[in-house]
This record gives structure tokens, C-alpha cells and sequence, in this order.
């Protein structure tokens, strides 16, 4: 680990204002991906701000009278009391599901909600420093393009990164339409649509979100839904526990009768950011809730996936993951 500067931020404002003064300052949460890229030698800060004693943590519904209603996680909330808060569980159970089921209670009692979405790939290649990797040194290759590759990404891949977002959390929350809100180094805020934080590779891999530097997550507002008693969060991983996904889905359904009024579906595994399956959605609207119904439209979402040459079998087990994962979902969570 290399040297750097430490300081404990009391004050949002001034923490921001902080991080935006230093290009090569960084925030620290909860510490449970930032620390272990720093003992790798893959990130190396001058400067390390510790916001972990700001009050941003509350779980409150979202102010009455406006567009989205719902609820707001406060992004420096640890992953536990989010995903065991009553209203969550109530009214959110597809992100309880999720947050449950990546890492260990040790690491969701210490991970914040806001890093949660900010952890960085676990492609071996960008851990690697000896390799080349441009999401770590842009421009000095893809190791993992002509690698081994059976961990990475069939959908959204460019040729300078074939690497996977991690979170779990993160697919439930795209799948639910979420906003993430931040605070800016001029005191103002704004709302992401969570669709449009993460960033596909393209020719700037090492640019993992649209947050500019110096913003500061400060909540994740959830809107109201209907998806509560039909939603379901499937993870496909080569061990039971304390694994990354190979797939993971997130499937929501609104259903009149048996007609579909409204799907949802995220994929992880797959792409550089939690991947919307919005083919499938879109195919599922108004249909009558089958399974091959689910099928076609799995069916018809996988048809776009470019695999590599190691991770074939994505393709396939993606598009029965969706498949179980809409069956999970109608079923309100029972098999």
C-alpha cells in the first residue's frame, strides 16, 4: 500500500468540496472494496476522506407530493439495516433478496449502500497489476479479450473491456427503476436515473459511473411499485455462499388476472453494468403470464448476447435463469 493523507470528513458539504479540490483524492465508506484495491496496488490515492461519520443514513419515505413517492435509503446506510428494514421488506422484498444474497454478513454489516453501487470489477485481469488491463491503465490492452474469459460479459462488451459489474444490489435497484441522488462541490443536488449511472465500457472503461469527481452519493430513492408480491432475485454462482454471479436476475412482475400490466427484469453477470433485459420487458407486456411466454421472451433477449470464447454457456443459462426467475416472481418467491 502506498502512502497517502488521511482526513475524517464532519460535513457533506465540505467532504465534496474536498475530494473535487484533489483529482486523486478518494472517499472512504465502509472500506470493503477501496482498502483491498489499495493493498493490490490497483488504486492508489494521495488522499483518502473518510466519510464514514456523516449522518446520511436514514430509510425514510420520500417526501408526500412528490412524482416518485416511495422510499429513500441513505446512501452511507450499511447494507444490513437496509436490507432488514421493515418497509423494505414490506414494500421492496426484491431488494432484500438481492442485498442478502452477495457477500457475507460480516461485509453487508460494514459495506455502505452508496459504495455498494460503486465497487469495482473482480476481473482477475484488472486485479492483476503485471497485466495489462485499460480499465487500470487505459490503453495498455484487454488481458481478458484473448484470456480467460468464462467470468465476463456477453452483452455490451467493447473491444477495450469484456469485464462484469459486481453488485447484487445494484441489479435489484435497476430493476426497480431507482434514482440515485448526489451532492455536487457547488452545494447543489441532483437525481440519476439509475439506468443511466453505470456506464458501458466503450473506449473509457476506467469510467465505471457518470459521477463526476467530487460527488458525493447521498441517497437512493426507490419509487412506489406494484411489484411487491410478485418480484424475485435469482443468483447462479459456482459455490452456494460468498461467490460473485455467473447470472443473477431480478424479475418483477404487475399482473391483472394473468395478464402481465408490467414487468421488470435486470441481469448481473452479464455486462459491464447491471444490464435491463428490455427486450424481454417490453415482449411480456400485455401477454398472459406462462412459461412460454417466459420463454419467448428470454428467448428473444438472449438472441443479442456476443459471447466470448470461454463463456459460451452464458447464453444459455441466461436465458433459462430469466425463465425461472419470471416463474419465481409470479409465484410470489416459492418454487
Amino acid at each position: 500500500m502506498r502512502p497517502f493523507t488521511y482526513t475524517r470528513a464532519s460535513d457533506p458539504s465540505l467532504a465534496v468540496r474536498e475530494l473535487a479540490a484533489n483529482p486523486t483524492a478518494k472517499f472512504l465508506a465502509g472500506g470493503t472494496n477501496l482498502i483491498d484495491l489499495m493493498k493490490e496496488d490497483v488504486e492508489r490515492p494521495s488522499a483518502v476522506i473518510d466519510i464514514s461519520a456523516l449522518t446520511l443514513t436514514e430509510i425514510k419515505p420520500i417526501a408526500a407530493g412528490t412524482s416518485k413517492g416511495g422510499i429513500s435509503i441513505g446512501g452511507l446506510g450499511k447494507n444490513t439495516d437496509a436490507a432488514n428494514h421493515p418497509s423494505i421488506r414490506q414494500h421492496y422484498p426484491l431488494l432484500t433478496q438481492a442485498i442478502l444474497a452477495g457477500a457475507s454478513g460480516q461485509i453487508r454489516n460494514m459495506a455502505t449502500n452508496g459504495g455498494n453501487l460503486l465497487q469495482r470489477t473482480r476481473c482477475p485481469y484488472f486485479y492483476e497489476v503485471a497485466m495489462p488491463c485499460n480499465k487500470r491503465e487505459p490503453g495498455s490492452g484487454c488481458g481478458a479479450l484473448e484470456g480467460i474469459n468464462r467470468l465476463h460479459a456477453i452483452f455490451g462488451w467493447s473491444e477495450k473491456c469484456v469485464a462484469v459489474y459486481p453488485s447484487d444490489m445494484a441489479i435489484a435497484l435497476a430493476a426497480l427503476d431507482a434514482f440515485v441522488r448526489v451532492k455536487r462541490p457547488n452545494g447543489e443536488e441532483r437525481s440519476i436515473p439509475f439506468t443511466d449511472f453505470h456506464r458501458l465500457p466503450g473506449d473509457t472503461p476506467e469510467q465505471d459511473t457518470n459521477l463526476a469527481h467530487g460527488e458525493l452519493i447521498t441517497a437512493i430513492d426507490l419509487p412506489q411499485n406494484k411489484f411487491a408480491d410478485r418480484s424475485y432475485y435469482l443468483k447462479v454462482r459456482d459455490r452456494a455462499s460468498y461467490a460473485f454471479a455467473l447470472i443473477s436476475v431480478a424479475a418483477a412482475l404487475e399482473v391483472t388476472g394473468n395478464t402481465i400490466v408490467q414487468a421488470r427484469i435486470a441481469m448481473g453477470g452479464v455486462s459491464h453494468k447491471p444490464w435491463r433485459a428490455l427486450t424481454a420487458e417490453k415482449m411480456l407486456v400485455g401477454k398472459e403470464a406462462t412459461a412460454e411466454n417466459f420463454k419467448r421472451a428470454a428467448d428473444a433477449e438472449m438472441a443479442a448476447a456476443k459471447p466470448l470464447e470461454h463463456n459460451k454457456f452464458k447464453v444459455e443459462l441466461g436465458n433459462r435463469s430469466i425463465v425461472l426467475a419470471l416463474q419465481m416472481a409470479m409465484n410470489g418467491g416459492k418454487a
